[in-house]
């Protein structure tokens, strides 16, 4: 080895695509659907602008309000179903309620929020859907 190849920076290392990657673990862990190791948001539900691994562009990403459609009936099964199990068998005042379900309404709902937006863009890259299209859009993401 050359003086000047001992000196060098070793390039950044990009991830390969793999089709092997499933979009639901991808998505639940918040990573790239393509290479999943890159991170998918920059903030708690801000999207990244490209993976930094893999240098895929999320431009164009759009979960929508499907998230947050999924997460208000989910938690709204568990809290009402809850609440009127405990209604029906200890018949608490209103103030128990409150302090029982308020709580749970927010933590599953920030906890399910960000792991949902991430499956449904990661299905979305599986599937080459974009907005009103299922199937034959977006082949610059793949």
């Amino acid at each position: 080895m050359s003086g000047a190849q001992a000196f060098r920076r070793p390039t950044k290392r990009r991830a390969v695509p793999s089709p092997h990657i499933s979009p639901f673990k991808a998505g639940i862990k918040c990573r790239c659907p393509r290479c999943g190791t890159g991170p998918l948001f920059s903030g708690y539900l801000t999207v990244a602008k490209t993976c930094p691994d893999c240098d895929l562009d999320y431009a164009r990403v759009d979960s929508g309000d499907g998230p947050a459609v999924f997460i208000i009936l989910i938690v709204g099964f568990i809290v009402a179903f809850s609440a009127l199990i405990v209604e029906v068998k200890y018949e608490p005042s209103y103030w128990v309620h409150a302090v029982l379900w308020l709580p749970l309404i927010l933590l599953l709902s920030l906890g399910l929020l960000r792991p949902f937006k991430g499956v449904l863009i990661a299905l979305q890259y599986h599937h080459r859907a974009g907005e009103g299209q299922s199937g034959s859009g977006h082949d610059d993401w793949h």
